[in-house]
């Protein structure tokens, strides 16, 4: 059910030590990742001072972008739950000086989205 999730737009959780060792030359000294979700390739990551997504591309996925967002840049966050037709729940992130969400992420039914709605709480708030 992972990959189908995972083809079809929604991110499940990762362990969070595979995470650590695979973004380590991108962290700063002190910071440690808190939660991963991925996206069949793709990783959203938050860490103790940012959350960084990472969009692997091309076939062989050796092209990589990680975009890192700082906490105190986020100025909201929505979450969209699923409903009953619904497979999967939404949130949404806006930078500062962004009208629309600067983000938009799929993440599949379940508490994945309560999790997430409040780590954002807890860093952003």
């Amino acid at each position: 059910m992972g990959l189908l999730n995972g083809l079809i737009g929604n991110a499940s959780s990762v362990p969070v030590a595979s995470v650590q060792k695979e973004i380590e030359p991108l962290l700063i000294e002190s910071e440690i990742v808190e939660n991963a979700f991925r996206l069949v390739r793709d990783l959203v990551i938050f860490t103790n001072k940012r959350l960084i997504l990472s969009d692997i591309q091309g076939f062989t996925g050796k092209k990589v972008e990680y975009k890192s967002i700082a906490y105190h840049s986020i100025t909201r966050f929505s979450t969209e739950t699923s409903g009953h037709f619904d497979l999967d729940g939404e949130v949404k992130i806006w930078i500062s000086g962004q009208t629309e969400p600067s983000e938009k992420i799929q993440f599949k039914k379940g508490q994945t989205l309560t999790e997430v709605q409040k780590l954002l709480a807890q860093k952003v708030l």
